[in-house]
Order: C-alpha cells, then sequence, then structure tokens
C-alpha cells in the first residue's frame, strides 16, 4: 500500500475540519479577517467583504481538503491549499504585532504549527507519485526525437 494513500488523508483532514467549522461558524473568523483585509483592500481600492472573504476561504478549504484526501488532483489541491494557509495564517496569527506576551506565545505556536502544514502541502504539491515530471518527459522525447533525426 502507497504511504500516499494514508498520508494525503492525515494532511488534508485539517483543512476538511476547519473548513466545514468556518462555514457553520464564521463570526469569529470574519472578526479578525476585517482589519486585514482593510489593510489590504484600502490602498488597492477594492471593496472586499469579510464574511465573502471568509466563506470562500472556508468552501476552498473544504473542497481542497476533500480533493487531497480523495487523490483527486492532488498536486493542484495541495497548491490552493498552500497559498489559503500563507494567508489565513499571516492573518489569524499576526503574533508579532501582539503587546500580550501569553496572547503572543500563543499565535506564534499557532503560526509555527501552520508551518509545519504548509511543508507538508508544498511537498504534496510537488508529489509525482514515483513518476517523472511532464518537463522531464518533454525534455526526454525532445532527446529522443534529437538522436532519432
Amino acid at each position: 500500500m502507497s504511504l500516499r494513500r494514508i498520508a494525503r488523508p492525515l494532511l488534508a483532514s485539517i483543512f476538511i475540519n476547519e473548513g466545514i467549522d468556518t462555514l457553520r461558524n464564521p463570526q469569529a473568523r470574519i472578526e479578525s479577517a476585517e482589519p486585514a483585509l482593510e489593510k489590504i483592500t484600502e490602498p488597492l481600492n477594492i471593496p472586499i467583504d469579510a464574511t465573502t472573504a471568509v466563506r470562500v476561504n472556508g468552501t476552498v478549504m473544504t473542497v481542497a481538503g476533500l480533493a487531497l484526501a480523495t487523490g483527486k488532483a492532488p498536486r493542484i489541491a495541495a497548491s490552493i491549499l498552500s497559498a489559503s494557509l500563507v494567508a489565513t495564517t499571516v492573518v489569524g496569527h499576526p503574533f508579532w504585532s501582539m503587546r500580550d506576551k501569553e496572547e503572543r506565545v500563543v499565535h506564534r505556536k499557532a503560526f509555527t504549527r501552520n508551518l509545519v502544514f504548509l511543508g507538508g502541502l508544498l511537498h504534496a504539491a510537488v508529489d509525482t507519485n514515483g513518476k517523472p515530471s511532464r518537463k522531464w518527459r518533454k525534455e526526454q522525447a525532445r532527446k529522443e526525437r534529437e538522436r532519432n533525426s
């Protein structure tokens, strides 16, 4: 049995769980997303509603998590989850801006934990299931054509 069949669902489980929780209980995440979205959207003059952004992120985590867990386009799913995770980590755990020492420690640990998940996702995003990448196969085909001409 392939280790991927176990590892992908295990990695995906946190995103599926958090995605569903976000969709069911978005309010706490909306409150933390609003200030960050203001900082991002104000200079760009692009209005983005925090409620919509949080719900879209919850949907993305759930759908991409399920895709990763089931092995349906796992590299794309892991890439999408990586992008989502970076954004939610920076917005949700800005430990560097916190004055309270205990709160800073809690958020720094959560930030670091998310870096661990990001490492797993990046690995999954480049995992070719032991098969050569498309780039490698194209290069080999080009070399073979050159040899045969």
